[in-house]
């Protein structure tokens, strides 16, 4: 696999990890200090070029709203550095932990020690906050940081890259460009621990290359997220909102709503309803400055695949365009569209469909909506509608997620008290705010012994005293 890789790429990887190894070695891990500083200095950078990134994710895209790159690729990440500068000195601090009778007056204590020298391998989907999310928590955490982003947004890679330099040394912090065999090759690197967001089938590949050199992962996936809106919920309020998650950047979200689960008797409402909110949030696609176009011509046609491919099944798909408009292939744009009597084999209901495609399906009942979602791997997002607080424990209760967001969607992802992570085939670890911290930290146990203390009764030799002492801790 080394021997697909150009040698001055692999050249550069392994010359980026001796540099921060060494500077490892040399001076240890980022003092509070230059952690403040550098948190302070990264977010001052982004806001800076606020305007350069937006320009940068608009024009990899083809098009991309630029309020939804501030909204979702900016405003998370900065306020994750404001929220990690404020905090991390508590998050550091040592933690004080009970020692059991017969061993006191011993003490012990948790230290928060850096790892050493993380890898970050991100995606294209959100390229600033997904490389940069997980950056905050490497640094607050004391860590020197590998980057490698996404090859499919080379602009705003090559802005992220000098924007970084112009706050760390690459002792510090160093991104590496490159393909898929760099990517490959950064994964086999001897990391003290790699971040991959991307694919599941990715992940998997990420895992057996990190297994070589028994790197710890976490892995940020995705998978097929549903929304369920329950009885009691207000069909075109749940519509409207599933809309705005589902249609932010045209679906290409990894906790966009994938599928949603409606009565039976409310599928034909919701339907309308969802077409009415699209409608009012882009009234025409074309030229709309908020609606964006998919990422390239391979997932372009990959989205217009599970179209085709669940009419061949029977579906019928309900396009919403509101303005009538002819949407060429050059500007890759696809109008939303709903999908109904989607057969569960058809692609649509099996694979992540990253687009602005939803798939609807009817339940008869709440029990056989959370059979449904268990009856799959589990997603990354859990998206509830129910205003009875009873229903939404029950369903909370019947299944697991990597998240939940209650009558909304999406918003669960930005709040920095909420570790955000995946489960099973959508992920494993967290991060974010101090699970981040966490994440990137080793919890090391000391024991300290007292001066005066019981050790004694318990070396050799052994004998009546030690039985009365079995005797009495195993009563």
């Amino acid at each position: 696999m080394h021997d697909a890789v150009p040698n001055p790429a692999r050249d550069r990887l392994q010359t980026c990890l001796n540099l921060q190894r060494q500077a490892w070695a040399e001076q240890g891990p980022l003092p509070p200090e230059r952690r403040a500083e550098a948190l302070d200095g990264l977010a001052d950078a982004i806001v800076r070029h606020a305007d350069d990134f937006a320009q940068a994710v608009s024009r990899d895209f083809g098009h991309r709203s630029v309020h939804e790159t501030k909204l979702a690729d900016l405003y998370p990440v900065i306020g994750a550095l404001r929220h990690a500068r404020r905090n991390f000195r508590r998050w550091m601090k040592p933690r004080r932990r009970p020692i059991q009778l017969m061993f006191r007056p011993g003490s012990g204590r948790v230290l928060y020690q850096p790892l050493g020298v993380v890898g970050i391998v991100s995606p294209w989907n959100y390229p600033i906050q997904l490389t940069l999310w997980p950056l905050v928590g490497a640094l607050a955490a004391g860590n020197r940081v590998m980057i490698k982003p996404s090859e499919i947004t080379p602009r705003t890679s090559a802005l992220l890259e000098q924007v970084i330099g112009e706050v760390f040394d690459e002792s510090e912090v160093a991104v590496v460009q490159g393909g898929p065999d760099v990517a490959k090759a950064f994964t086999r690197l001897k990391f003290d621990h790699l971040l991959f967001t991307g694919s599941t089938a990715v992940g998997r590949q990420v895992m057996l290359a990190a297994a070589e050199n028994l790197v710890p992962v976490t892995l940020e996936l995705g998978g097929k997220s549903p929304a369920l809106v329950a009885p009691d919920y207000p069909i075109a309020k749940a519509a409207e909102r599933i809309a705005v998650g589902k249609l932010f950047s045209a679906g290409q979200t990894c906790i966009a709503p994938d599928y949603v689960l409606v009565p039976r008797s409310g599928e034909a409402a919701f339907v309308a309803a969802f077409r009415d909110a699209v409608s009012t949030l882009y009234p025409t696609l074309a030229d709309n400055p908020d609606y964006t176009s998919i990422i390239d011509e391979r997932h372009y046609e990959r989205i217009r695949g599970l179209i085709a491919d669940a009419r061949e099944h029977g579906a019928l798909a309900h396009e919403i365009n509101p303005a009538g408009e002819a949407l060429d292939a050059a500007g890759r744009k696809i109008a939303p569209v709903i999908l109904t009597q989607v057969p569960d084999h058809a692609l649509a209901l099996r694979e992540e469909i990253f687009g602005p495609v939803l798939p609807v399906v009817p339940y008869d009942d709440l029990d056989a909506a959370c059979r449904f979602i268990g009856a799959r791997p589990h997603p990354l997002a859990l998206y509830l509608f129910s205003q009875d607080r009873g229903t939404v424990d029950r369903i909370l209760e019947r299944t697991v997620s990597g998240g939940v967001a209650v009558n909304d969607t999406l918003l669960h992802c930005v709040q920095e008290e909420l570790p955000f992570g995946g489960v099973g085939a959508s992920g494993m670890g967290a991060y974010h705010g101090e699970a981040g911290f966490r994440t990137f930290s080793h919890a090391r146990s000391v024991f300290r012994q007292a001066r005066l203390n019981g050790a004694g009764m318990t070396k050799p030799p052994y004998g009546g005293r030690m039985n009365r002492l079995l005797r009495m801790i195993l009563r």
